[in-house]
């Protein structure tokens, strides 16, 4: 207790005198230490980018060589590091974009990417000793489900553009969704006539977007039609050890016998019909078969298996190519630009092979496919869906 009364009594006196001499310093403007307004504020560091971001894309017919030569890479062995890893530079389509970063002082590559398929990303880094090295990196890929629902008023393709909007799906993805869908249906809807203006249709689908943002469509798993009063459901199922298959809501197997139609995207123009004004011979004949309007070169797939009668020109026919099929069933494709490979009398053919090409050859005034179901050899308006 005596010492503490000892130092409070020494305190006071050395508080009065620190507050003394701060009072004098004040009144002269005077500080015999630096004061904190008088340190000088340091000048701000600059950072200039070490390098920028240089793209440029693969034209039509050039080869990765020239686009580096363009843009001056040097040391780039492009075979070398194709074959490392395990990419064709031939395959490289036009118009893929490469990203190259050089040095913002020397104007060098040191640094090149790009993105050969949705699965890899290509990267290849200048080595301190001038060489290039290379690696893949793999595209991470999330996928999801989503719903779909919409109403046929004048094609599935202008459905389901006016269901899906460009942020789920973009046009591709749209298209391969159209694609899909029609093929889940092969075997029971031709889109091209069937549809009446309102039907509708749900589908519920896979849906793949990457790490980048891209966006794919995956498969139809489900979907749920009603086609001209006719309600036709299926789902997507792998049996054990099986194949992928699609099943109506019975458990029966959608795929049959015959294909519904023998195009991907088309559109009827004739029909089968007594008595139809030809466009060329300028008078009133038959019309044995289905007319389905198509562009020049859209593949024509076999309606069902079977095999080749004939593979030649056919008269008014054009290029016609004949498969005769099991119980007195035969198939024609007529007005063909050309065959598919190894078209032949005798070939074996199976559904959905490709035996030739949409054209206009015979007596024909524009592209389309003449499509005709015999059974001993009398026409028939359709193939049967069930």
């Amino acid at each position: 207790m005596a010492f503490l009364r000892y130092s409070r009594f020494l305190f006071f006196p050395s508080a009065i005198a620190v507050l003394g001499a701060a009072t004098l310093f004040a009144s002269r403007g005077s500080w015999p230490w630096q004061r904190l307004s008088d340190v000088p504020t340091a000048l701000p560091i600059v950072v200039t980018d070490p390098f920028k971001v240089v793209t440029d894309t693969l034209h039509s017919g050039e080869t990765v060589s020239t686009l580096l030569a363009r843009q001056g890479v040097t040391g780039f062995d492009v075979s070398a590091l194709a074959n490392l890893l395990r990419f064709d530079p031939r395959r490289l389509r036009a118009g893929l974009e490469f990203s190259l970063h050089k040095d913002a002082v020397s104007d060098e590559a040191t640094r090149i990417e790009l993105q050969p398929d949705a699965m890899q990303r290509l990267r290849f880094i200048r080595t301190s000793g001038g060489d290039w090295s290379g690696e893949s990196v793999p595209i991470r890929w999330v996928t999801d489900t989503i719903r779909v629902a919409g109403a046929i008023e004048t094609s599935l393709t202008a459905a389901a553009d006016r269901a899906i909007s460009e942020a789920t799906l973009d046009r591709d993805a749209r298209l391969a969704f159209v694609n899909d869908l029609a093929n889940v249906n092969a075997w029971s809807v031709d889109f091209s006539r069937d549809p009446q203006p309102g039907d509708p249709f749900v589908a519920v689908v896979e849906r793949m977007v990457s790490e980048e943002g891209d966006v794919r469509f995956g498969r139809v798993l489900a979907s749920d039609l009603t086609i001209n009063g006719r309600r036709l459901t299926a789902f997507s199922y792998t049996p054990a050890g099986g194949k992928l298959g699609y099943y109506d809501a019975a458990g029966q197997a959608l795929k049959r016998e015959f294909l519904a139609a023998p195009l991907e995207f088309r559109y009827i123009t004739s029909g089968v019909t007594g008595r139809r004004f030809h466009p060329v011979l300028k008078t009133y004949r038959r019309h044995d078969g289905i007319d389905y309007s198509a562009s020049t070169g859209t593949p024509v797939r076999a309606a069902a298996n079977g095999t080749i009668v004939r593979a030649g020109r056919a008269g008014g026919y054009g290029n016609l190519v004949e498969i005769r099929h099991r119980n007195g069933i035969t198939t024609r494709y007529a007005h063909l630009r050309n065959f598919g490979a190894g078209m032949r009398a005798g070939k074996p053919v199976g559904q959905g092979d490709v035996i030739g090409y949409v054209g206009s050859t015979g007596t024909s005034t524009a592209p389309h496919l003449h499509y005709e179901f015999r059974v001993n050899g009398a026409p028939r308006d359709r193939s049967d869906p069930g």
